[in-house]
């Protein structure tokens, strides 16, 4: 992760230099002497994500006290692989929870009236979903 974070870092320095050079390019341009504000802000901002990146895995890498599963040459795979949650894989509920989802888009794209019971629909399946193991089978 300390590499990560070295990376991340030379991007905020590599970006914070070319927001120097294109803002003085704009300087120096013989027709218009001044600075391009959109390039010049979008540059800066892409060496401000880089810091923030490079900031928060430095701070991930000091709060864990120690090397990641990656850092270590004589790693496996298996020690980088924790567990994520559980995932239901017959569950039907993402699908349909996406169908009305698509549905809302499909209201702001045609009319109003669609969003509104794709919105209905997106808060019933949303439940169902949560509440899936509260209920049949597999309740807890």
């Amino acid at each position: 992760m300390q590499i990560n974070a070295r990376i991340f870092w030379i991007i905020c320095a590599f970006f914070l230099v070319e927001t120097v050079i294109y803002s003085a390019w704009g300087l120096l341009d013989p027709f218009h002497y001044s600075i391009e504000w959109a390039g010049t802000i979008a540059l800066l901002l892409c060496s401000a994500l880089g810091g923030l990146i490079a900031f928060y895995l430095s701070r991930t890498h000091r709060a864990q006290g120690g090397e990641q599963a990656q850092d270590r040459l004589d790693a496996n795979i298996d020690d980088g692989d924790p567990e994520q949650g559980h995932f239901s894989p017959w569950s039907w509920w993402p699908i349909l929870l996406a169908g009305s989802a698509s549905l809302v888009f499909l209201g702001i794209a045609i009319g109003p009236w669609i969003a509104y019971i794709g919105g209905a629909a997106a808060a019933v399946t949303l439940v169902g979903w949560v509440y899936e193991y509260y209920r049949g089978y597999f309740a807890h």
